[in-house]
């Protein structure tokens, strides 16, 4: 763990602070610990259930369906006769 200079402190002042590696030249975005540990189990993959997911979608697809007056007119399409 590093400790920050008056600099970098001033730098956490804007929104998207960023900072760049001299040597490799590699950009960061620099967040407090509370909001990466938030956005690290957003994207935490270890409970995703693709099934969930998947109904979910299809929900969401039969409400959009379901108040579709074209419906009916686009759904051969792709279809083998």
């Amino acid at each position: 763990m590093i400790e920050l200079t008056n600099e970098q402190r001033q730098e956490l002042s804007v929104p998207e602070p960023i900072a760049i590696d001299p040597e490799t030249r590699e950009t960061y975005v620099l967040v407090r610990q509370e909001a990466y540990e938030r956005m690290k189990s957003f994207l935490a993959m270890d409970d995703y259930d693709p099934d969930e997911g998947a109904a979910y979608i299809n929900e969401i697809m039969a409400e959009d369906d379901a108040g579709d007056p074209l419906l009916e007119s686009y759904q051969h399409y792709g279809k083998k006769t």
